[in-house]
């Protein structure tokens, strides 16, 4: 059982969907501008007639006087020389818009997860929003418009979407049939709605070496597969209104029963206002979204937490107190 600790039970009042919700819109800016090229044309220098000069020309024969006249030569015919050929600069006429390549490439990973790797040279440091089946995130490229990293498959289809600020996406999918054997929960939600998953293994209580949470995740060793539960923490807090979230994933044998609350503490920034938040759960690769919303107590209530239990009742997740 769950040891005491000091926080204000609730139960949560969660509306089960079967579709994808989205949580917020994602954050318009402006496309790339296109590079322009600029060509050198080497041009061929004009052709240079060569022009020989005229003969010389004898003066007629005169008759011989007392002083003699000495021959004259003509001057051959001066014209004058065909000019240097210069360097031509030529601009060629580019469309409009520059093509940026984009590519977005899925490979299957141990524990049914989708490493994700996008190739987008135009989209340097620019915040996107990742998509499958019903989770969403946010994440940056870098400085050469790349983005890695890995997610957990929730059906086994696959598909995954990229989309960029200013609404342009990159969609892939990858099957996944590894899925069919883990039970996924996870919950999603936007800036400082701030919620944690808590798992509870063989048992443990909080502190104990079964418990799962954002601080030990018991993540297994890259290319390993895992042993027992996971969690998987998804979308980076640095970029503009983050969405992020939280995946527990955990074998589908029946024997395996874990103990899954979700929390939610009372801070300065969430004392006194409304929570909002999506559930995502998938079983044997079946997914179901559910909207959770959630009244924070006053801010004299700030370090208490709430805790929810039974979110997701067909999971089996948490046991009855």
């Amino acid at each position: 059982m769950i040891e005491k600790r000091r926080v204000i039970r609730v139960v949560a009042v969660l509306a089960v969907a079967v579709a994808a919700g989205h949580l917020v819109q994602t954050m318009a800016s402006g496309k790339a501008k296109p590079a322009v090229v600029v060509a050198q044309s080497k041009a061929e220098p004009t052709k240079v007639v060569t022009l020989a000069a005229a003969a010389d020309t004898a003066a007629p024969k005169v008759e011989r006087q007392a002083v003699p006249v000495p021959p004259v030569a003509a001057k051959p015919a001066l014209l004058p020389m065909a000019p240097k050929a210069a360097s031509v600069l030529v601009e060629p006429v580019l469309p409009q818009a520059v093509v940026c390549p984009v590519s977005l490439d899925l490979l299957a990973e141990p524990s049914a997860m989708i490493g994700l790797t996008l190739i987008a040279p135009c989209r340097m440091n620019e915040r996107v929003t990742i998509k499958h089946a019903g989770l969403a995130f946010s994440a940056q490229t870098t400085a050469t418009g790349a983005l890695f990293t890995a997610l957990p498959a929730m059906d086994t289809a696959g598909a995954v979407e990229v989309i960029f600020a200013d609404g342009d996406s990159a969609r892939a999918k990858i099957a996944m049939p590894e899925v069919a054997a883990l039970r996924r929960f996870a919950v999603q939600w936007q800036a400082d709605d701030a919620f944690q998953i808590h798992a509870f293994e063989n048992g443990a209580g909080y502190g104990e070496a079964g418990e799962v949470t954002a601080a030990t995740p018991h993540r297994p060793a890259p290319g390993l597969a895992a042993v027992g539960g996971f969690l998987t923490l998804l979308g980076d807090p640095a970029v503009p209104v983050p969405l992020l979230a939280e995946v527990y994933s955990f074998p589908a044998d029946p024997a395996a029963r874990p103990e899954v609350v979700v929390e939610a503490e009372v801070t300065a920034k969430t004392c006194g206002r409304e929570l909002l938040a999506e559930t995502v759960s998938s079983i044997g690769g079946k997914v179901e979204v559910g909207d959770l919303t959630l009244a924070m107590p006053e801010c004299d209530g700030i370090g208490d937490f709430l805790v929810l239990n039974n979110l997701a009742p067909s999971l089996t997740l948490s046991a009855e107190n």
